[in-house]
């Protein structure tokens, strides 16, 4: 499989990703934000993670190795599972802190720079993760889409980042100003609260994968298909496996015959397989289908 398309996207992601990560680190240490730094920090650790997953988008369009020799394809689930994983750490983290700031009485920063600043990056994270969600349709890439979530995740993070910091540079000097010294913290453990559960979706639908619970509209398909195909031909029973691990099905089909009727010469078992193949609607690209006929009830 040619990721070449994939791997491009991603480094530009990674170039793009650290300069803005630097950017906000700077800017927030400067500003004494909590919101912007943690948006800053999150951009560096997704370079980390987004090398990662580059990494991962070379070995799997490899053929594999007499060590691996179904090929990298777990690999593609467990990257998930490490990105979901640190993302979410990050995210617990950063709601420990906004916490343990408010209950110490909040800290000032300068709303105005704030806001402006978040409109930069709301507009930068937004175009990037519209840009990277795209790719990941076209390519059918889960490392993209990850990777698109990241950036719509910082996208969100701006956004609040420059609502909080607008409202607070309204009634910053007013009646209402003793509050404004809590507004960042507040932005961010909102953030958290509402961002979490994106990190904890991935990590659940990897573990998924990694566990190879069977996909159930895949498990549905292929046993729809082979009750269709024992009807018409008049096979005894089947039995059936299936697991999903990255962006490769694995499928496992064993077909029980009467071993007193013959299958026929192997250009018409082939066309059995062929037929099983094409209903199933198979990509040899990303499947690995595998078709067994026997006469004994136990290899079923």
């Amino acid at each position: 499989m040619d990721t070449t398309r994939e791997q491009r996207q991603l480094r530009l992601s990674i170039a793009v990703t650290f300069v803005v990560g630097v950017a906000c680190v700077a800017v927030g240490l400067l500003m004494r934000s909590q919101a912007i730094a943690f948006d800053g920090f999150y951009s560096l650790v997704d370079v980390v993670l987004t090398g990662g997953s580059l990494l991962v988008s070379r070995l799997v369009s490899s053929e594999g190795s007499r060590r691996f020799q179904f090929g990298y394809w777990h690999l593609e689930p467990l990257m998930v599972v490490f990105n979901a994983t640190v993302l979410t750490a990050i995210c617990s983290y950063a709601a420990f802190t906004a916490l343990h700031d408010l209950l110490t009485g909040g800290h000032e920063i300068a709303f105005g720079l704030g806001a402006a600043w978040a409109v930069v990056m709301s507009v930068v994270s937004m175009g990037m993760a519209y840009q990277m969600n795209r790719q990941s349709k076209q390519l059918g890439s889960v490392l993209v889409q990850l990777d698109a979530r990241g950036w719509l995740i910082g996208g969100c993070i701006s956004i609040a980042v420059l609502i909080g910091f607008a409202l607070a540079a309204v009634i910053e000097g007013g009646t209402l100003d003793h509050w404004t010294r809590y507004i960042d913290s507040a932005i961010l453990l909102l953030l958290v609260v509402v961002l979490l559960p994106l990190p904890l979706g991935s990590l659940w639908q990897a573990l998924r994968e990694v566990l190879q619970l069977a996909p159930d509209a895949l498990d549905q398909r292929v046993r729809a298909v082979m009750q269709a195909m024992v009807h018409e031909r008049g096979y005894l029973d089947f039995s059936s496996y299936v697991a999903k691990i990255g962006r490769m099905r694995f499928i496992d089909i064993h077909i029980l015959v009467d071993p007193s009727r013959p299958l026929g010469t192997m250009e018409s078992i082939d066309e059995v397989r062929s037929q099983i193949a094409h209903r199933l609607g198979s990509d040899i690209r990303v499947e690995w289908l595998t078709i067994v006929f026997t006469g004994k009830r136990e290899w079923l």
